[in-house]
């Protein structure tokens, strides 16, 4: 269950909002119970904690994982109750501060939405899953979960649709393509390498052009703030690091390419046909074993 979400989810969904990592200690504790699959334990530490320190965009956190928790077990009703507790707690806490001002609270209003749309997918009722979402990315447009929302929007409708264009990256005519979304900050981006480098070197005779867009966070190694020049060359060495034999070139640094391909997920992989169409649109790392034979489907 959580754990199939491979323990690694509250640095992700952090660092995806353009935060340094912040830990929480009832969001570790919430987290650790679920890994378990203790609900009542996990809503015993949310709990004491709103007893003692009320209602904090900490706490709202934590009762989003709890959402995420029951939608992976299929656990709808349960999910969709934590999910509108947790929207309904954060639109109180908006009426006291900005959504950006801190990581906790978009991380939970984010996850609420996103998990209400999915038990809407999961009931059959996608129309109006995408409704909701197109409704509350156009009220949080301006925020750092949009990227969040539509990713969830791309889940629901981009496979089989044609790419959306990007910034300073032409994807090329007649030819596949493997869109990879990476951070400088993110360790399972670098952990793909392997992967992108098996396949570039199966495929790229073939015709397979391979794409690596990343974006700036405002911070660079060990959270330390940056200028967008420090930043910038902080990514240049990053991909001259890992990525220098999948990527060569400086990598294209745009924010609108990640709003628009909703990669509030680290790495994001999209595949896209001869014909600019999205064969594969996914959120996460993938095996090789996984990747693999949907890139050979771009060949047939």
């Amino acid at each position: 269950m959580v754990n199939a979400m491979k323990g690694r989810v509250l640095l992700l969904l952090v660092s995806s909002l353009g935060f340094p990592l912040v830990r929480a200690g009832v969001v570790e504790d919430v987290v650790g119970a679920l890994n378990h699959a203790d609900f009542p334990k996990a809503e015993a530490y949310i709990h004491s904690y709103r007893a003692s320190h009320g209602v904090t965009p900490e706490a709202l956190e934590a009762m989003s994982w709890m959402a995420r928790a029951a939608l992976d077990l299929k656990k709808y009703d349960q999910a969709e109750k934590y999910a509108d507790e947790t929207y309904q707690l954060s639109k109180s806490e908006l009426a006291k501060r900005r959504l950006d001002q801190e990581p906790h609270l978009p991380l939970a209003l984010g996850a609420a939405i996103e998990v209400e749309a999915n038990v809407m997918a999961a009931r059959g009722v996608r129309v109006q899953a995408l409704a909701y979402l197109r409704e509350q990315r156009q009220k949080y447009y301006a925020t750092s979960i949009r990227a969040r929302i539509q990713k969830n929007i791309n889940l629901l409708t981009l496979e089989g649709k044609p790419a959306p264009l990007l910034e300073r990256v032409t994807l090329p005519k007649g030819k596949p393509a493997l869109i990879f979304f990476w951070a400088h900050w993110c360790g399972d981006c670098h952990a793909e390498v392997p992967v992108l480098a098996q396949l570039k070197a199966e495929f790229e005779s073939k015709g397979l052009a391979m794409l690596g867009p990343t974006q700036m966070y405002g911070y660079v190694a060990g959270g330390k703030d940056a200028s967008p020049a420090a930043e910038a060359s902080y990514i240049e060495q990053v991909r001259q690091r890992y990525y220098a034999n999948i990527f060569p070139g400086p990598a294209p640094v745009n924010s609108a390419n990640f709003l628009r391909y909703g990669a509030s997920t680290v790495p994001t992989l999209v595949l896209v046909d001869r014909g600019g169409i999205v064969r594969l649109y996914h959120p996460g790392a993938m095996t090789y074993a996984e990747l693999r034979p949907q890139v050979e489907k771009l060949f047939r």
